[in-house]
């Protein structure tokens, strides 16, 4: 795949600076666009979580100004929104180091050090961004198991992406309560099987729960994903949940056929992100 087409396919957007090279143990790989990426090769890679949860916040609050993300990992779900939105101002907050340093060259490379700002701290505690609140889109990935439900991953830096060493989806939630601008929407990703926990965390972190869609991985196959986005109950007038009927549902998006090849509601998600759409198109 070269850096400017793919069976036709451009790809779009800026072209990114770059001037860096990964080090030992690391990748540089597309992400949007031309924009690129640093991970490490056997550690937490950005995942399709990451991109959907980038494209579902900035699709219900497309017009954000400043943008928080919350443990932010190694910036997928940052230079993702940095790339949706080229206006935004992006601040990120991420416990470990070793991602956050991989964050930042990032950043570098694609030309957004002026624009996304990369916090080291934990996000529960109510002083990380306040400073820098409020925010009119905040997002966030949360690991979806607790500790010991799971089998652990085998680089350090990638078990916290995966089981709750810091914090739950209800953690997310009231922190992004605590930071949000009145209007502003907290969007999230959360498994299929877990809608329970992601509805609760919603709730008692005083955020209404607006919209959700649900993402199949393959169709016929139980497993998948939630996407969720809310604001702030006390923004809103009262009675305005109920009467309004929220959550909305929106329709499913499935990203591989029975067959296995690509599903044409993904395929849009993909075209939007600056990704190839991946459907066999006919001769």
């Amino acid at each position: 795949m070269t850096a400017a087409t793919f069976k036709g396919w451009t790809r779009p957007g800026p072209l990114p600076p770059g001037g860096l090279e990964p080090e030992e143990g690391e990748t540089l790989d597309y992400i949007c666009g031309h924009y690129r990426i640093f991970q490490y090769r056997r550690g937490h890679r950005f995942s399709t979580d990451d991109i959907l949860a980038a494209w579902y916040g900035t699709s219900w609050c497309p017009r954000a100004d400043r943008i928080a993300d919350l443990g932010s990992g190694i910036g997928s779900v940052a230079v993702s929104m940095a790339w949706r939105c080229p206006g935004a101002r992006i601040h990120t907050v991420e416990a470990q180091d070793i991602s956050a340093r991989l964050a930042r060259k990032t950043m570098a490379y694609n030309g957004l050090e002026d624009r996304v700002t990369i916090h080291e701290g934990d996000l529960r505690d109510p002083s990380v961004l306040a400073g820098e609140a409020p925010f009119d889109l905040v997002t966030g990935t949360p690991p979806y198991w607790p500790l010991g439900t799971k089998v652990e991953a085998a680089h350090p830096q990638a078990i916290p992406a995966r089981l709750e060493v810091r914090g739950e989806i209800g953690d997310y939630a009231k922190a992004a309560a605590r930071i949000l601008a009145p209007g502003g929407i907290f969007a999230t990703v959360f498994p299929l099987d877990q809608i329970p926990r992601a509805e609760r965390a919603y709730r008692e972190a005083g955020l209404l729960l607006m919209r959700r869609q649900d993402v199949i991985f393959k169709d016929g196959d139980p497993y998948g994903l939630g996407l969720f986005a809310g604001c702030r109950k006390e923004d809103l007038p009262e009675g305005f949940d109920a009467a309004a009927g929220f959550p909305v549902r929106a329709p499913d998006i499935t990203i591989r056929r029975r067959d296995g090849s690509v599903d044409p509601t993904i395929a849009m998600v993909r075209l939007c992100m600056g990704f190839p759409p991946g459907l066999a198109v006919p001769a």
